[in-house]
C-alpha cells in the first residue's frame, strides 16, 4: 500500500494511491471476500481509500499504521512502448521497517498472495500461518535475483505458483529458451508458473502442460503500473472463489486475472478498478473467450 508518480505518453499524476497490496484487493473483492491485508502505511495514506476498500470486503487489522513517518514511494516514467520504464524516485519511508504480523483473526486463511518484496518478508508471512494454506502465489521480481537469490530459493520450496515475467524467468534459471526455463524453475519448488508477457499474454506451465492465454488488445493503454498485480489477484480471486486449484482451472484463472489487467491499464492508479461492475467483468470474459476461439478441420 504506497504511493505512485506516474508519467506515460498519454499524460501524468504526481501522486495516486498504489503498492501491490492494493491492486491486488481491488481485483479480487470482486470475486470474494473477505480480503485479509497485511501490509506498512504512513500517517499520509488517505483515510478515505481505507474506507473504500473495507466497504469492498477488504480487512485492515494486518495493515500496520506508523504515526510518525510516510508511505512508501514510487516515481516512474515510462517509454513511449509502455513495457520499459525508468524509476525516478524510490522513498522506502515505513517501509524501511516492515516487520509483518499475522493477526489471529486471519489463522486458517485458504490463499495466501504474497505480493513482490523482500524474500525474507514473504517468508515471515508463511511461517507465521499455523496452518499451511491449500494454495500459495508470489510474485518477485530481478531485483530480489541480484541481491537475495539464496533468500528467494528458500521461499520457492515453499509455494505453490511463481508470477514471473519473461525475462526474470530467464534470468533466474539461466536458460534462454521459456520452456528450458520453466522446466528449470519448477524444479526449484513451484508446482506451477506463469510467465507474465504484458501485451503479449500469459504462460502458464505445470508438469509438462503449458497453456497460453491472449492479451487484449486495447487501443489506449494509460498506466500499466498495477497490471501485474492486478492480473493476480484476479487470479487468485478466481481460485478462492471456486476452491478448485487444478491445471484447468487455473486456465480460467489466467483468464480472469488477464481481463482485470486489462481493465486497469485503462486508467491512472486503481481507479479503473473502482468503477466496474460484475457486468462489465463478465463482458470483458466473453471479449476473452471469442478472441481465442476458433474451430478448425483437419485436413
Amino acid at each position: 500500500m504506497a504511493f505512485d508518480a506516474i508519467e506515460t505518453p498519454f499524460g501524468k499524476v504526481d501522486k495516486i494511491v498504489g503498492g501491490s497490496a492494493t491492486y491486488v484487493a481491488y481485483a479480487a473483492s470482486n470475486f470474494v471476500t473477505p480480503i485479509q491485508q497485511i501490509s506498512i502505511i504512513g500517517y499520509d495514506f488517505p483515510k478515505e481509500e481505507m474506507e473504500t476498500m473495507k466497504k469492498r470486503g477488504v480487512q485492515l487489522e494486518g495493515v500496520e499504521i506508523v504515526p510518525d513517518k510516510k508511505s512508501f514511494f514510487w516515481s516512474g516514467k515510462y517509454h513511449l512502448d509502455m513495457n520499459t520504464r525508468d524509476t525516478l524516485i524510490t522513498d522506502l519511508n515505513v517501509l524501511a521497517d516492515f516487520n509483518p504480523v499475522v493477526p489471529d483473526s486471519y489463522q486458517g486463511a485458504e490463499f495466501l498472495m504474497l505480493g513482490n518484496l523482500s524474500p525474507n518478508i514473504q517468508l515471515s508471512v508463511i511461517e507465521q500461518l499455523k496452518t499451511r494454506p491449500k494454495l500459495i502465489v508470489m510474485d518477485t521480481m530481478n531485483f530480489w535475483m541480484d541481491i537475495a537469490l539464496d533468500d528467494l530459493k528458500k521461499v520457492l520450496k515453499k509455494i505453490d505458483v511463481l508470477l514471473v515475467n519473461d525475462s526474470e524467468a530467464r534470468q533466474l534459471s539461466g536458460e534462454n529458451s521459456l520452456v528450458k526455463a520453466a522446466r528449470a524453475i519448477l524444479k526449484m519448488g513451484p508446482t506451477f508458473l506463469i510467465i507474465k508477457k504484458g501485451e503479449h499474454g500469459a504462460l502458464l506451465f505445470h508438469d509438462t502442460h503449458v497453456f497460453c492465454a491472449p492479451a487484449l488488445p486495447l487501443e489506449e493503454v494509460f498506466d500499466p503500473t498495477g497490471a501485474g498485480d492486478t492480473f493476480a489477484g484476479g487470479f487468485i480471486g478466481h481460485l478462492a472463489k471456486t476452491k478448485d486449484i487444478s491445471f484447468e482451472n487455473m486456465k480460467t484463472a489466467i483468464i480472469v486475472g488477464s481481463a482485470m489487467a486489462s481493465f486497469c491499464v485503462e486508467k491512472f492508479g486503481p481507479e479503473r478498478l473502482k468503477e466496474i461492475t460484475k457486468k462489465d467483468i463478465d463482458a470483458r470474459l466473453q471479449t476473452f473467450v471469442q478472441l481465442a476461439k476458433f474451430e478448425i478441420d483437419l485436413v
